[in-house]
This record gives C-alpha cells, structure tokens and sequence, in this order.
C-alpha cells in the first residue's frame, strides 16, 4: 500500500516504526516532512505538503504515542 499525504495516520504509524526513539518534544514539521518524503512506501508529490498536513502528520505520531 502507497502512502499519501492524505493518509496522515498510516504515514505516522510507519514514522513511528522508522523512528521509534524520536523525541516529539524535538520533532519539528521540517523533519515530519523529511522523515515521510524518506519512507519507502510514500508516493505522492512532495509539493503538495503544508503545514496543516505535516501537523495533522505529527499529531496522529503523537496521539499514537500517548495515549490518553
């Protein structure tokens, strides 16, 4: 399965198990997006990420993490 930037919580999910020892007290949107672009199963055009959707990225990380 391809990942897009329309699946924030599949690309989170695989960001955990690539990154499972990060920080997200010291993860910034930066490197959510460079960590996606690297994932070998994302396939969509870099172009299309903002800011909404690399947070919505990194909120589905965190919430996965801590849950409440």
């Amino acid at each position: 399965m391809k990942l897009t930037w329309d699946s924030p919580y599949a690309v989170a999910l695989r960001l955990i198990e690539r990154h499972p020892d990060a920080d997200l007290e010291q993860v910034s949107l930066n490197m959510v997006y460079a960590w996606t672009l690297a994932l070998p199963d994302f396939d969509d055009e870099p172009e299309l990420a903002n800011d909404e959707i690399l947070a919505a990225i990194y909120q589905e990380w965190y919430e996965e993490v801590n849950p409440v």
